[in-house]
């Protein structure tokens, strides 16, 4: 599927929640990992602000594009985010959705 550039040069940007581990397996733990780098997956939830609007995203980062202590209300800068739709079929029910990949956050605005 198509992924789709997002501009944010004009929001302000801050971490909601602080990066966790983006996991394959809930049960075996397993962490996932980018297809060109082989490093691992992380979540984090930036709330983007632009044009009096706000909007909570979670977004998957490599490990290695994420500044060390990321906590809460830090103000961030958005390197390469970028949105794509997906779909899938579990047992039986279709889901679909936005997904969010960017290649790294930076501390400051």
């Amino acid at each position: 599927m198509p992924s789709f550039k997002i501009d944010v040069s004009t929001a302000v940007v801050f971490v909601a929640t602080a990066p966790v581990p983006k996991l394959v397996n809930k049960q075996t733990g397993e962490i996932a990992v980018d297809r060109e780098t082989g490093a691992q997956l992380a979540t984090v939830g930036l709330l983007i602000s632009d044009e009096g609007e706000g909007n909570l995203y979670q977004v998957t980062v490599p490990n290695t594009g994420i500044p060390e202590k990321l906590t809460p209300g830090t103000p961030v800068s958005v390197i390469g985010l970028k949105a794509r739709d997906w779909e899938n079929e579990f047992n039986g029910q279709k889901r679909h959705g936005i997904s969010f990949r960017a290649v790294a956050i930076t501390a400051g605005i």
